[in-house]
């Protein structure tokens, strides 16, 4: 399983390094180096301590993201998503550094550096409450409500620290045009949780009960 998990961050790593680089024209990129090194890191990090911890699951989140018993419309979105998750950062090697269109100040790498930091950390929570934190929109056998942890917050923890990935990317490879495209994942990750609910409120037994309780989807007090 270790093996599996440095094999598919190095693939994972090396196939977002060729896009930085392709697109920015330069592997002097400082920047795309230090996101690159703070995401293999913390991958790495979280995959460690969730063998250690629950190896089902991981072995679980480095599955494919397409099976067959996924929901047929979550196929279509992980493909989409892929697609353009690898467009968005091409356009950033092209704005940040080959054409130099956006100029962020240093400290504002910084804020982004630590908004990733968020994202795994929030995932990382998210893996310690919920057993079924599986890649794919499916419902699993035994599958159970979890309401504590960052559930007990928001019914989608995942996706509200996804939130702070594609804010906090953009900001470290200090491009703006990035930045501007990041609300479209967001609406794209609030499409996906809506549609992972019907299934847990037809499917699953207690979730309409704790989607009661637990009003809000991503951000307390927001949505």
């Amino acid at each position: 399983m270790l093996y599996r998990l440095v094999i598919q961050t190095a693939l994972w790593l090396l196939s977002m390094a060729l896009v930085l680089f392709l697109a920015a024209g330069d592997p002097s990129w400082s920047a795309a180096w230090a996101f690159l090194f703070e995401v293999g890191l913390l991958s790495l990090a979280v995959g460690l301590v969730l063998n250690a911890r629950d190896p089902r699951l991981l072995a679980e989140r480095l599955k494919a993201p397409f099976q067959r018993d996924q929901i047929a419309w979550d196929r279509r979105f992980m493909l989409a998503i892929l697609l353009s998750f690898y467009l968005w950062l091409a356009l950033m090697g092209v704005d940040a550094w080959r054409l130099r269109w956006s100029h962020l100040p240093q400290s504002m790498q910084g804020v982004g550096l630590l908004a990733v930091a968020a994202t795994f950390c929030v995932t990382w929570l998210t893996f310690r409450a919920n057993p079924f934190a599986v890649t794919t929109v499916r419902l699993q056998t035994g599958q159970s409500v979890s309401d504590s942890g960052p559930y007990a917050v928001v019914r989608h923890p995942m996706y509200a620290g996804a939130m702070a990935f594609f804010i906090g990317a953009p900001l470290m490879l200090g491009s703006w045009v990035g930045l501007a495209l990041a609300p479209l994942f967001i609406i794209a990750m609030a499409m996906r949780a809506l549609g992972e609910e019907r299934l847990l409120h037809e499917r699953l037994p207690g979730y309409t009960d704790y989607a009661s309780r637990v009003r809000y989807r991503f951000v307390p007090k927001v949505w």
